[in-house]
């Protein structure tokens, strides 16, 4: 049982400049005895009401360094205070708040919301077990209009999609890892090394990019681009949702339209996943 959706911006204030972290939180336990619900006693019950403050105390008295040092800092506090709790798992995810430029210059105390993909952690443990901490990127919208294709697919009598060696490839992605043993990292640093990762695997090269045969391919791609570069990730899943466009025949309207004109496909939609780990 527990606490979700705890909701709260985190202001710290250095002279002048300011800092904001604005997250949601779960936290959820397990007791080392189920008599509240067998027997309905709950003398060893902390109320949500409680695990709520808990998380708003210690996010005033320590700050929230990193949303993986907030998880960790939140399980270390349920099971060194109460000795009823037998597992305490974390969930912190992250608003997209960027500091805003103004001709170059950052702005000491306004921030723009950016939706270019929502970061989470999770941090789980059992009493006398190890901690365990998982970091990911989900909701990060990516396109590129060209350098993608699909060919030599299997076909039968069902199969009507045409091969395609030139077309748009679009997708939201979800991606998450987990450490090893979590020693002194900086959870900030990996983090926007795994998103640069991500990032370069998916597009290639700046001037000319880099071709995808599948999805199948990209996602492998971009696991294999984090463990190669990235030492502290020991397992990463990567999700990539389809959006796929069709090209608007104008004919009827006296145009040639040559991939420049179109519209996305709601429904349904294609999906493609993939989990990689190191032996």
């Amino acid at each position: 049982y527990g606490k979700n959706t705890i909701k709260f911006l985190r202001l710290h204030r250095e002279g002048k400049k300011h800092f904001v972290k604005e997250v949601e939180v779960c936290a959820h336990l397990r007791l080392t005895s189920p008599q509240e619900y067998l027997e309905g006693n709950n003398s060893l019950v902390i109320p949500t009401d409680t695990i709520k403050n808990i998380v708003l105390v210690l996010a005033k008295k320590n700050g929230i360094p990193s949303l993986e040092q907030f998880a960790i800092d939140i399980c270390n506090h349920f099971m060194t205070t109460f000795c009823q709790v037998a597992y305490v798992k974390t969930y912190v995810q992250e608003v997209p708040w960027q500091r805003l430029h103004e001709d170059g210059v950052p702005h000491v105390h306004s921030f723009i919301c950016v939706p270019d993909g929502i970061r989470f952690c999770e941090a789980e443990q059992c009493r006398n077990g190890p901690l365990v901490v998982f970091a990911g990127i989900k909701d990060l919208k990516l396109m590129k209009t060209t350098q993608s294709g699909f060919e030599g697919f299997y076909k039968n009598e069902h199969t009507t999609l045409p091969e395609r060696h030139d077309r748009i490839l679009c997708g939201e992605l979800f991606c998450k890892w987990s450490y090893g043993e979590c020693k002194d990292f900086d959870f900030n640093c990996i983090w926007k090394k795994i998103r640069e990762c991500i990032l370069e695997a998916f597009a290639g090269p700046p001037d000319c990019g880099e071709y995808s045969p599948s999805y199948q391919k990209t996602v492998n791609c971009i696991q294999m681009l984090v463990l190669s570069r990235v030492s502290q990730v020991q397992v990463i899943e990567v999700v990539l949702n389809n959006t796929f466009y069709n090209v608007v025949d104008m004919k009827n309207l006296g145009l040639t339209n040559d991939k420049e004109v179109l519209v996305p496909v709601e429904a349904p939609y294609g999906s493609c996943a993939c989990t990689l780990g190191r032996k």
